[in-house]
């Protein structure tokens, strides 16, 4: 079974190694995974069916690989919605708190960059981990509508898309929530913490 690293700037940016090329076991595996997930928290999708979702799934193989990174890190990604304008479902990680195996990154290259230099190495980066898995970075307005389907990060953070204006500037922003309220705070590109990964949306 073909096996790719996840690269970054000539050296992995994750310890993980995902699986892109899924055998017919594995994908049937995360089908059921996903339906039982699915079912379990109807709130999340009212008036989505399975099967309509299912069929999607199989007609787009490369989107099934990146469902399957996205569980194989702890996201535990559900559909959260749908987009009548582009015909597309729309997969949150709605795992409770930020995935475990997504944690202890910096924000993008140029952070983990900037680390590496002092001689710090954090596990990788979450723009190019969420490249690498094909799929997006949740921003603020997407963090707070996950953030309507339950309680999320409560005892994590997770980064989130910042703007380039912030980023030029050196910052990075994340999401947490705290006393029954979601924040959005600021901190250095370059920093990274063992209770902060990121959230990813995949749409299908």
């Amino acid at each position: 079974m073909a096996k790719k690293s996840l690269k970054g700037a000539g050296k992995p940016i994750s310890r993980i190694e995902m699986n892109w090329e899924l055998s017919p076991e594995q994908g049937n595996e995360l089908l059921k995974t996903l339906q039982l997930r699915f079912e379990k928290n109807e709130t999340r999708h009212k008036g989505i069916e399975w099967r309509q979702v299912k069929t999607k799934l199989q007609a787009h193989p490369e989107k099934l690989a990146s469902l399957y990174a996205m569980e194989s890190t702890g996201g535990e990604p559900d559909v959260v919605g749908y987009d009548k304008k582009t015909d597309e479902y729309i997969f949150f990680d709605c795992s409770a708190q930020s995935p475990q195996s997504r944690r202890n990154i910096c924000y993008d290259r140029q952070g983990q960059q900037q680390r590496e230099k002092q001689g710090i190495h954090p596990a990788g980066n979450a723009v190019d981990l969420a490249a690498a898995m094909g799929i997006e970075i949740l921003d603020e307005a997407q963090y707070r509508e996950l953030q309507k389907l339950g309680e999320f990060d409560t005892k994590t953070e997770s980064w989130i898309q910042t703007p380039p204006d912030i980023r030029n500037l050196g910052g990075a922003l994340f999401c947490d929530r705290r006393y029954g309220h979601v924040f959005v705070f600021h901190n250095s590109a370059p920093s990274f913490y063992a209770g902060r990964g990121f959230r990813g949306a995949l749409r299908v």
